[in-house]
């Protein structure tokens, strides 16, 4: 369900990476979520780093919504950056065992598909 993969990177340089894969995959970041300092801010403590991606492909979103509009609750596909005590790591959801528990329209799994291998080669650039 996850696909995880570790780097040598420090954590902002993986992040810039990410941004940058992201980019170069034609995916925009429509957000960047810092887990870690929001927990912070609020009092609580919190040791590690954490980024969260919002990517959207447009192309691949306009598809999956006008297909079926109720997948709109699983998008935008996130793709997270965070440091513990064991190194820097990047990951996401692989979004074909998802859409496969939300739907099992045919060229929704196409989609799917081919989301979770561009998914794939932003993370495999950004480690």
């Amino acid at each position: 369900m996850y696909t995880i993969v570790d780097t040598t990177k420090s954590f902002a340089d993986a992040v810039a990476a990410v941004e940058k894969a992201a980019a170069d995959n034609k995916f925009n970041v429509l957000h960047v979520h810092d887990l870690g300092e929001k927990l912070r801010s609020k009092g609580f403590e919190f040791a590690h780093q954490v980024k969260v991606f919002e990517v959207c492909s447009p192309a691949h979103a306009h598809k999956v919504l006008n297909r079926d509009i109720r997948i709109n609750m699983a998008l935008p596909c996130r793709i997270s950056v965070w440091q513990d005590d064991k190194g820097t790591h990047i990951g996401y959801i692989r979004p074909e065992p998802m859409l496969a528990m939300l739907s099992d329209d045919e060229p929704l799994k196409a989609v799917a598909k081919d989301v979770e291998g561009i998914l794939k080669a932003i993370v495999d650039a950004a480690a």
